[in-house]
């Protein structure tokens, strides 16, 4: 079990007394706050193009970051040495950093606290041979181009993922995790009389080498070629507003850009955030329950704790369109004598932490998703949607569409090229008049902020926009 494992590593990472010495050391210019995170990651990556291996990798890192506080200033230092004396030299440098203070030392006593990871690898990714793994790609790759002649490109990954890590700060935590992660995509290109059109299907969860026992990738090949081959019939996208309905998983990244970035507490702490001061106000449809939820078993974005010790928690921060809480991490949550909500995410020991999503989502509604087609007589149906820009500020956005139909009479129609969503946050979270009973997550993702980037994940049922403009090209 992951706990048993997590208790093995930390003492080989960082021990108890390793750890009080040097959060001492941190706290002996008078600081108010010190914390250690030490780490070991390693990685694995395979990738096949134009039917080779163009990618075969593997990595490993280890080290730690210490971050020291004093008042609102913070002290940061990291080190590959995982030594005493390097923890201690990098303690020094960290405690400098936030302040030349008066030598005073606080004793500080750990508890240990290991809590249950939410996921529980059967299948360590490591112990599967290299071979295995490209010869999945390889089949996955004839699957695909036996789709049809019209598929000219093929491209698989394989990945997955070990980080073990410990934290142990001057508030007395000391805990760890184990996150094992594993992940394959795959995207075709068809060339036809359409153009060229791309189709792609993903899966990513936290759990071990079973994710291929529990998935058939060549039926995710299947998918993502039949998709590049439809969208070579598509016609152009239609332009102008219009009643949008978003299919089940596909628009949970529109509602973690859009809306769940302007919930984190550190923009709320810039006044950069459409929420700011709007706790206890109806922000979204009554309809809308929108969660944040670290502790969704297997999904891309779980965990353990955070990356400040903090147990993940199931977050809810709309409930029946009544904004309710924001995300936290501990700083943030320091400054409003609260606790901190486990958002509390860094990329690696190199990096400070900061407020994070986890698994953001919309909770189910009661409508049967077909209902919800049939009651829209015109309109787009976006079964998947691609990257995108918003400002967080204001919750203005525009997002590509990778899949998308017409809706005529209440009926999903012919396939639409590319084209995109445009709109604001808020104001879709207002606008959704109907909510499937079909909740789905969507695919992994990995969110970027301030450089960093961590694993996420996102869901929605069916659900329906009264009005989004949609860009297309269509006269």
């Amino acid at each position: 079990m992951l706990e048993v494992a997590t208790t093995d590593f930390s003492h080989t990472l960082l021990s108890e007394t390793a750890a009080e010495e040097v959060l001492q050391v941190a706290l002996s210019r008078g600081a108010d706050f010190a914390e250690i995170f030490a780490e070991d990651r390693r990685s694995c990556a395979a990738g096949f193009d134009d039917q080779k291996i163009e990618e075969l990798a593997s990595g490993r890192s280890r080290g730690a970051g210490i971050r020291v506080l004093v008042g609102d200033s913070t002290g940061f230092a990291h080190t590959a040495d995982l030594s005493p004396q390097g923890l201690k030299e990098a303690a020094e440098v960290a405690s400098a950093a936030a302040r030349d203070g008066q030598g005073q030392v606080k004793q500080i006593a750990l508890t240990q606290a290991f809590h249950p990871n939410p996921s529980d690898p059967e299948i360590l990714p490591e112990t599967v041979p290299k071979a295995h793994k490209v010869e999945m790609l390889a089949r996955v790759d004839q699957i695909a181009r036996s789709a049809g002649s019209e598929i000219s490109q093929v491209s698989c990954r394989y990945g997955d993922s070990r980080r073990q890590f410990v934290v142990a700060n001057s508030d007395g935590v000391y805990s760890g995790d184990d996150q094992v992660k594993s992940s394959f995509s795959v995207s075709c290109v068809a060339v036809g009389d359409g153009g060229m059109q791309t189709g792609r299907e993903s899966i990513g969860h936290t759990v071990g080498f079973e994710l291929f026992e529990r998935y058939d990738v060549e039926d995710l090949a299947e998918k993502a070629a039949t998709r590049a081959l439809t969208k070579l019939k598509a016609q152009p996208a239609p332009s102008g507003t219009m009643p949008v309905v978003i299919g089940q998983g596909g628009g949970g990244v529109l509602f973690h850009e859009a809306c769940g970035h302007g919930l984190e507490a550190d923009h709320i702490a810039k006044n950069a955030s459409v929420f700011v001061d709007r706790i206890g106000e109806q922000v979204a449809s009554p309809l809308v329950t929108l969660i944040d939820d670290g502790t969704m078993t297997d999904e891309w974005g779980c965990y353990a704790i955070d990356d400040e010790g903090r147990p993940a928690q199931h977050t809810v921060l709309i409930k029946d369109g009544i904004l309710v809480d924001y995300m936290w991490d501990l700083i943030r949550a320091r400054q409003k004598s609260r606790p901190s909500s486990g958002n509390g995410r860094r990329q690696s020991y190199q990096h400070l932490p900061m407020v994070r999503m986890t698994n953001t989502y919309i909770s189910n509604g009661s409508t049967d998703p077909e209902k919800i087609i049939a009651d829209t007589p015109e309109g787009v149906y976006v079964a998947q949607l691609g990257g995108g820009q918003v400002n967080p500020a204001t919750g203005d956005f525009v997002f590509g569409m990778t899949e998308a139909y017409l809706i005529r009479n209440g009926e999903i129609a012919e396939p639409l090229r590319e084209g995109n969503l445009i709109g604001n946050g808020p104001e879709v979270l207002q606008n959704i008049d109907l909510l499937g009973s079909d909740f789905a997550m969507g695919s992994p993702g990995a969110c970027g902020k301030d450089g960093q980037g961590v694993p996420v994940g996102d869901g929605t049922p069916t659900l329906r926009v009264t009005a989004l403009t949609v860009g297309g090209t269509a006269a």
